[in-house]
Parts: structure tokens; sequence; C-alpha cells
């Protein structure tokens, strides 16, 4: 049985949870929290999880052979065993008194189950849940890896549109190029302050395991850093914390004593806590700040703003060490918003190197229409390199633009979003993580040859053929005085666009709305007319 098949079993089972009357946004997150349980006894018994097992009352076998309301109650009580730390039992020197015994400790294993309850009422279900999950073939799933599996579930919850849960899940194929490009090494410190289910962040351990054979090729020192101190991310709701926390653990990340990503606003004290990072990965979310606890509140920020995506890009670009570099995915209104927004960018290519954008296709995000972009950056310009002064103003002198969406098609559940499309951005992205590669104009996939070209400044003076390209560079001195410090840099024409010189004058145009406008009129009248009849009839 293949991992995408435990997955789409793992996904039925969300039937039984309907018929036990929980919704779309629930069901993911309490199937996990019996999953989570069997994760754990399943690593154990192939000694692949020695530290934070679940204590003796907690385990899969405590629940597996209950049956009726006994399991329920159980079940119950185990949850609350495990969010709380304590467990209420019969005094042993006083039968008719209940005392709290401590039974977790651990505070990785709390913080997973934090506030975790079940909303089950039917013991039959939690009975058929448990049978499932005891159903499959789990020695097939660890050829995979468990954390594989398990993030599988939520890639499959992600596309489910009805749960809402698409807003913090970036493709994976995207995630991957990214880390690709960014190339993170060994002893650096990783962040994510929009962590969602901490998939950058799992990406990142991903890219560096399978480069130390597991980290094995590590000493103690080095491997303890990598598994406890070399990933933190932030992640304001409590349940996809949850789902990050678990996620984490079962693909060997284990973080200090509140987990790889700590539970908190990046926008508020959690984020004017963390230590300057030497990589950022994010993708925070979309939309603007209305109070509550996704408000803005930090002080420390130079260009207050409500718009959270500019909030994020300051933190983003302000808590990189000197030298780090940061791979961030932002909606199109970034680029080319004014006021605060060009006085942002304006910082952002002043104290970083702004090389690379990477305009992606629509359609690969859960909100339909939401046009996004990849922005790369260096922390200070890389001419002083590692060992040299790094400049720490006007560091942006040259940005290179991909065009991965003109003329690209609507990407969705029929024609999904792969690495075969991400391929030719790599390649022209070059070895070097911060953008110093070799580079030269130039790369017509998708048909870029057939796409007609925008009439504007940028494509003046250029050879035709080269105006074609999807790849190419314009210089700070462009971006300050014909694009006015806005980044949302075009020049390929897409085919259902419409030319304003192709529109007629506004006399023409006006006269057209006329006659469109008397035509529905006399539709109206028409109608009157037969509806009238048919009253008096």
């Amino acid at each position: 049985m293949s991992n995408n098949d435990i997955v789409q079993k793992l996904w039925n089972l969300c039937d039984v949870l309907r018929d036990d009357g929980i919704n779309y946004s629930d069901y993911v997150t309490e199937l996990v929290l019996l999953l989570f349980i069997k994760m754990v006894h399943e690593n154990t018994e192939a000694g692949l999880l020695n530290k934070h097992t679940l204590p003796a009352g907690c385990r899969w076998t405590d629940l597996s052979e209950k049956d009726g309301l006994n399991l329920l109650n159980d079940y119950k009580n185990i949850l609350l065993a495990l969010s709380t730390g304590k467990r209420r039992e019969t005094d042993p020197d006083d039968p008719e008194k209940t005392i709290e015994k401590v039974v977790v400790t651990d505070p990785l294993i709390l913080a997973i189950y934090a506030d975790a309850q079940t909303r089950l009422r039917e013991p039959r279900h939690l009975k058929q849940l448990i049978e499932s999950l005891d159903s499959i073939d789990w020695f097939s799933a660890q050829k995979d890896g468990l954390g594989d599996l398990y993030e599988g579930l939520l890639e499959k919850n992600a596309n489910e549109t009805k749960s809402g849960a698409g807003q913090y899940f970036t493709p994976r194929e995207l995630i991957d190029s990214m880390v690709r490009c960014i190339k993170p090494e060994l002893g650096e410190v990783i962040q994510d302050p929009a962590a969602g289910t901490g998939g950058f962040l799992i990406a990142a351990d991903s890219y560096l395991r399978a480069q130390t054979d597991d980290y094995i090729d590590l000493s103690q020192e080095e491997s303890k850093f990598q598994i406890n101190h070399a990933f933190v991310g932030v992640e304001l709701v409590p349940s996809t914390r949850r789902l990050a926390l678990m996620n984490c653990l079962l693909h060997g990340m284990e973080g200090d004593d509140e987990g790889v990503v700590h539970l908190g606003n990046a926008l508020g004290d959690a984020g004017k806590k963390l230590k300057p990072a030497d990589i950022i990965l994010a993708n925070p979310p979309f939309g603007t700040s209305k109070g509550g606890d996704a408000s803005i509140t930090r002080d420390d920020l130079t260009y207050p703003t409500s718009n959270k995506q500019l909030a994020f890009l300051q933190h983003i670009y302000r808590n990189l060490k000197p030298g780090g570099r940061a791979a961030v995915v932002l909606p199109d209104n970034v680029l080319f918003e004014a006021g605060v927004g060009t006085d942002i960018r304006r910082d952002l290519m002043n104290k970083c190197n702004l090389h690379t954008i990477l305009r992606l296709p629509t359609g690969i995000f859960y909100a339909a229409g939401v046009k996004t972009n990849v922005l790369f950056f260096t922390k200070g310009s890389a001419k002083g390199g590692k060992k040299g002064k790094l400049q720490e103003e006007n560091c942006t002198e040259n940005t290179w633009v991909y065009d991965l969406r003109t003329n690209m098609p609507s990407f969705g559940k029929r024609s999904p979003f792969g690495a075969k499309h991400l391929a030719p951005f790599e390649s022209v992205y070059g070895e070097d993580a911060n953008g110093q590669s070799s580079r030269t104009e130039g790369e017509w996939s998708f048909n870029a040859e057939q796409v007609e070209i925008e009439k504007s400044a940028s494509n003046q003076d250029i050879d035709e053929h080269l105006a074609h390209s999807r790849w190419r560079v314009f210089t700070r001195d462009y971006i300050r005085n014909t694009k006015g410090d806005s980044l949302d840099i075009s020049w390929l024409k897409d085919k259902d666009s419409i030319d304003a010189a192709d529109l007629g004058t506004p006399e023409e145009l006006a006269e057209e709305a006329m006659t469109e406008l008397k035509g529905a009129l006399k539709d109206l009248e028409a109608l009157v007319k037969a509806l009238g009849s048919e009253v008096k009839g």
C-alpha cells in the first residue's frame, strides 16, 4: 500500500467524523489527535522514537482493546491528561477520594495536546476510527516516513476547498523550489514567522538531512543543534500550531521546550523576541489587520501599516543577520501599493540586495485569482562576500524578474502545478544562493516566443526576440526613475488582455454603451408587457 493510498484511506475516515456531526473545519484536527497517538505507537514499536513517547495509560494499547462508553470516556480522560499533564485517580489510601497525579512532564507533548478535547459523541464512531487505523499497513508507511504520510493528509485537507485549510498550506513543489534556490547550510538558523503547518521548515530540514545521511555524518553537538535549535517558527492559530508541532516531531524535528513552532503573533511580542536568522522562508497570510489577536502591535517597525504583508516584509528583512537571505511569497499589492508601500520597498532595496523576483501563476493558492510572487533577497550587498564587510546601504543594483504567470494555464485540481513548471526558473536562478551566479537574459519556456509584448519603456531599444523572454533584468535606476519604486514589472502581454489603444475613442465607447442600454430597456419593456397580459388573463 503506497503512502497515497494510506492518505486516501485516512481521508475517508472523515466520513465517520461527519456522521458524528463534526464539520469540515474541525475534522482533520479531530482525526490527528487520535492519529498522532497511533503514529507514536508505530514509531516506538519500530525503535524510531525513544524520546517524546506517551505515558502509560495514554498509549494506543490503552484504547485499542476497549469498547462502548468506557472507550469514549477513557479517550476523553487521555486527552485531558495529555493536555494538562495530570490525571485523576482513586486515592490508594482512601478509595472514596480522587487525587491528581502528574503523568506528563514532556513540554513538547503538553504543547501538542494543549486544550485538546474531542467532539465525538458516539462510542461506535471512535471504535470505528480505531479499527480503521489498526487495519492500515503501517510497515509500508514507515518506509516512506510517517512524517510524509502525515503531511500528505494535511495537503489533502488544504486542497479541500470546503475546509478552508488552504490558507496555511503552500504547494510543496513551490516550497521545495524556494529551498533549493536559497540552499540552507548546516549550522544556520532558519525561521518562518508565519509557519502554518511547518512546511518551509520541514523542507529545509529534509534538504539538509539528504546531504548528511539523515544527520548521521554530523557530530553529536552538530546533530543536537540541527534537531533542537536550527529551526524556529511562529504560528498565531493554536489548532494550526498543533498540526505543525505534530508534523515537525514526526519528521524528527524537536525544537526547544516550546517545540519548533512557537505559539504567538510575529507582528506582536513573539516577533520582537525572535533572534536574528541566517535564513527566513515564509508565506505570510493574505489580508489586512482588523484587530484581535492578529492585529499588528509591533512598535519597532519603521513604517507603521495595517497591511499585514507589508508588516511581515519589514519584520523579515529587519530580522535577517547581515548576509542572511530570504525567500518570501507575497501578493501583487505589496509590489505596487503606494504611500507606505513605496517607503518599505525603497527601504528593502536599500538595506538588502533584492536580486530576484519570481512572478507566480494564478490558481496555485486557495484564493481564486490571487496573484503572488516570490521575492529573493540578501541582507546587505553580496559584494563584500562572507569574509568582507557587507555594504549596508544602496545594496540593490539589479533585480532579475522571471515571469511564470503570463499566458500560463490556470492551475487547479485538473491541471496541477508541479516541479516541471519551476525547473526553468531554477536553471536561470543559478547555483549561488545569493543570486550572484553569472546570469544572462533570455528564457523562452512555455511558448514565450509566441506571447505578445507590452509597449513600455522596458522594451524600448531591446532585441525583439529578447523582449519575449520570461527572464529579464532591471536596474535600480530603472525601478526608481521609470517605475517610481514599484516592483510590479511585466513586459509580456496576456492573450486575454485588452490594449487601451484598441478600445476606441471615449465618444465611440459612450455611444456603444448607450446602444447597449437602449437595447436592455426595450427588453425590460417587453417583459413588463408580457407579465401584465398574463396577470389580466
